[in-house]
């Protein structure tokens, strides 16, 4: 398959085709073959991810659909079969003497996101917008796979100065906070001694390097299914248990629960599905929601009131309800060695201002990379690459200041090189 070099034309042809948590076929696919291309020891499928106790990992149907359209976009089968169950995370390792180990995490999915195409969308007007109805990378993820490939180009060039071991991680599932643990529990990270993710944007404006994301927030995704009994809406309504109901007085209750004053919180229904027809009691409803705060103690007391809240909704209609915890994230810091060796690419590189914090606004599960990495006694940090966006992330409208993109790749390579 042909591969773009420049970092912009692959970021475009990333954005193309985005894919969804543990689907994203293709993305792995040209990344592992561009790896492997470029003399990387490439490790993909269970070798890098254990998959025990993981939530929400695609159906048999779903997971062919996404090899099947991979295929059909050129894609060499060779990789796809190494990669069963949703398992798309892709490791490319290179080895130069004795040295420390030193990790870089880029994320790859998309979000179920329909992309706009009216106004001056630019992906819609320069030809790249997605061509997978409802999917759409609204995060920026595809300009962080193009940098990290990008990144790995240059390193393998004879003339770069680094020794040890240099390992690329290239993530799925990053949005929902499910992708990350999955890759911990391999082992990947736990001798790993300099470790970094980065992300593009995060309201931080171009031209400015974020050494530490900070506010992290703690955060759990639920899936929740009231489910009831159905009846004639109008011969015998008394006999049914209205499921729909019983969500129906769950959401504002939700968003009405007291604030904390000892941690920011955050609450949000982003998907409320119910009912069958007008003249049959709902005997199904489901929600998606996520929960947030700002101390692991914020997100407990936040969590016990969401669960009273959900089980007397329930109660008051007569209905069941079942809270599914589909995906965890949590927080942690930067070291200052990280940092400073940030800041010192900064300088060297002239790719931007460095500020010392910017706070994040959410959450990224490399935080449980960061934590591994941290507890065995290794060094971790997340940095954000300030970029312009045209809307806010997760938006229909999102695309990001491409021209960072080359910033970025010169301040990665110029991370690695440094010793310290």
């Amino acid at each position: 398959m042909h591969f773009p070099h420049d970092v912009v034309a692959m970021r475009r042809a990333l954005h193309r085709f985005p894919e969804t948590a543990f689907l994203e076929y293709r993305t792995a696919s040209i990344v592992a073959e561009r790896l492997a291309e470029l003399g990387y020891a490439v490790k993909v499928g269970a070798d890098i991810m254990c998959m025990e106790n993981v939530r929400g990992i695609p159906s048999v149907q779903d997971v062919e659909a996404a090899k099947s359209a991979a295929l059909q976009a050129g894609v060499s089968r060779e990789w796809l079969d190494k990669m069963p169950a949703g398992q798309t995370a892709v490791c490319g390792e290179l080895q130069r003497g004795e040295g420390p180990v030193l990790a870089l995490r880029f994320d790859m999915d998309a979000l179920p996101v329909h992309e706009s195409d009216v106004g001056e969308h630019r992906p819609a007007v320069a030809g790249f917008a997605s061509q997978c109805e409802g999917r759409m990378h609204a995060c920026g993820h595809d300009g962080h796979t193009a940098i990290g490939l990008a990144v790995a180009e240059r390193l393998v060039h004879v003339k770069s100065q680094w020794t040890g071991t240099l390992r690329f991680i290239f993530q799925p599932a990053e949005e929902g906070g499910r992708g990350a643990q999955p890759i911990v529990a391999s082992g990947l990270l736990d001798d790993v001694d300099v470790f970094l993710a980065a992300h593009l944007g995060c309201q931080l404006p171009s031209g400015q390097i974020a050494l530490s994301a900070d506010g992290f927030l703690w955060a759990e995704k639920w899936n929740v299914t009231f489910t009831g009994v159905a009846a004639h809406a109008a011969m015998c309504p008394e006999e049914g248990r209205n499921a729909l109901l019983a969500a129906s007085l769950a959401v504002p209750g939700l968003y009405a629960l007291p604030r904390d004053g000892q941690s920011d919180t955050r609450i949000n229904v982003g998907l409320f599905q119910a009912g069958r027809t007008r003249n049959v009691i709902a005997d199904h409803a489901y929600l998606e929601l996520e929960l947030r705060a700002s101390a692991q103690q914020g997100l407990q007391r936040l969590t016990e009131g969401a669960r009273r809240m959900l089980e007397g909704a329930a109660l008051s209609q007569g209905v069941h309800v079942d809270i599914d915890v589909y995906g965890t994230a949590i927080s942690t810091q930067s070291d200052d060695a990280i940092m400073r060796r940030l800041e010192a690419a900064v300088h060297e590189t002239r790719a931007g201002t460095a500020v010392r914090n910017w706070p994040i606004g959410g959450g990224d599960d490399a935080t449980f990379m960061m934590q591994r990495v941290q507890e065995r006694g290794g060094h971790a940090g997340y940095c954000l690459i300030g970029a312009d966006i045209a809307a806010p992330h997760h938006a229909s409208l999102f695309d990001f200041d491409e021209n960072v993109l080359e910033r970025a790749v010169n301040l990665l390579v110029a991370f690695v090189e440094r010793s310290a």
